[in-house]
């Protein structure tokens, strides 16, 4: 089904309608790779990125780290939720990073489901502990050691992290094989073609490709 469309340097065709008819919202826990897969995703979408975290930082002219400390994590989340549903409401359709908790919000949970396309980056522990070490930015983390932390969050959020409307899997593969499943996985989805890169001795195999069934 997928065509492999050459890469563009720009031009009248990125003033036409995005390729796609709504925002793609990443979820998963810290590590997962939500920022470096939304960037790329994005610039090979020719779409805006957005992400959550940076804009309540923005928002409220202060660290996330020092919100928690500040405010605690429900005024956080609440700040949060008015952010991210901002952003699906009044921003054109964009790639969109979320925080690791955000999704867990049953009202931001909503929002996603309501303006935007649920794309869960599933990650196993080893690759979230080796991807978050030697990182202090992360307040969670902060409180004991990370592995049980992530271990414990796992076993907590991912049955919610489940009810996305995608699943792709990320782990120790360069980051540009994980943006080729997750746009096998938007075409599957929403029945378009896009963009695909291609790699030396040609396309990922579609062997690799995620489910994409809506849950």
């Amino acid at each position: 089904m997928t065509a492999l469309l050459p890469e563009t340097g720009g031009g009248a065709a990125e003033d036409k309608a995005p390729l796609l008819p709504r925002t793609v919202v990443l979820v998963g826990l810290m590590g997962a790779g939500k920022s470096a897969i939304g960037r790329r995703l994005a610039t090979r979408l020719h779409l805006p990125f957005r992400d959550a975290d940076t804009e309540i930082e923005a928002a409220a002219g202060c660290t996330i780290a020092e919100i928690f400390a500040r405010d605690g994590e429900p005024v956080f989340r609440s700040v949060e939720r008015r952010i991210i549903t901002r952003l699906l409401k009044d921003e054109p359709v964009h790639i969109l990073a979320t925080g690791g908790g955000a999704f867990m919000d049953p009202d931001t949970r909503a929002a996603i489901r309501q303006y935007g396309l649920s794309v869960w980056l599933r990650a196993e522990l080893d690759v979230l502990v080796a991807r978050t070490a030697r990182r202090t930015h992360r307040p969670i983390l902060n409180q004991g050691d990370p592995r049980a932390i992530l271990g414990r969050l796992m076993e907590q959020r991912y049955p919610v992290y489940a009810e996305a409307d995608l699943t792709v899997v990320s782990d120790e593969r360069p980051p540009d094989v994980t943006v080729e499943l997750v746009i096998d996985a938007l075409e599957a989805h929403f029945g378009v073609q896009l963009p695909h890169r291609q790699p030396r001795g040609g396309r990922t195999a579609k062997a690799d490709a995620p489910k994409a069934d809506a849950p």
